[in-house]
């Protein structure tokens, strides 16, 4: 009898499978990409921000997709710039230090911001381009060094873009 019941369920399994796609995907006539650099036009310029999140977004879009890149005719181009990064100071603080005279003393913390245009143009359902700015921030505290912030907290903030632009393009939810 427990037989019988994993069969009906592969088969219930196989049949649903057929009607449903797993994989979220809005993308499906679609073959080619072309992802163009994105160029850092902002007034702070990071040297490797522009060559970086260029890369990583091509290799999501080329990792995660069955799109094929190309340089001619695609059926999906991605392209944009960086048009704001900048550090800013803020009051907002989840560590506070307990000096010697018994006060508390608040660390200091700053904020990364950093924004990209993005310019979707969809050949084959050109209803569905688009242009967009998506921006994210990550606090941390003052004390680090340039190189700490470049290292952590740019990352952290270009993944989260690129994760808000491939949802925005492959899952159109």
């Amino acid at each position: 009898m427990s037989k019988l019941k994993i069969i009906f369920g592969f088969v219930i399994l196989s049949l649903f499978h057929q009607c449903y796609s797993f994989t979220g995907s809005s993308l499906t006539d679609e073959k080619t990409v072309q992802i163009n650099e994105f160029p850092n036009n902002a007034a702070l310029v990071n040297p490797t921000l522009s060559q970086q999140f260029s890369t990583d977004i091509q290799n999501r879009f080329l990792q995660r997709t069955t799109l094929k890149g190309t340089k001619s005719n695609p059926d999906i181009l991605i392209e944009g710039e960086i048009s704001d990064y900048g550090y800013s100071p803020t009051t907002i603080s989840s560590n506070t230090l307990q000096n010697p005279s018994g006060g508390v003393v608040q660390q200091a913390q700053s904020k990364l911001t950093i924004s990209v245009k993005v310019h979707y143009e969809n050949k084959i359902h050109p209803d569905s381009s688009f242009d967009r700015t998506y921006t994210d921030e990550a606090v941390f505290n003052s004390n680090l060094t340039q190189s700490e912030i470049e290292a952590s907290q740019v990352k952290l903030v270009t993944d989260r873009i690129i994760n808000k632009i491939f949802n925005d393009i492959v899952a159109n939810w």
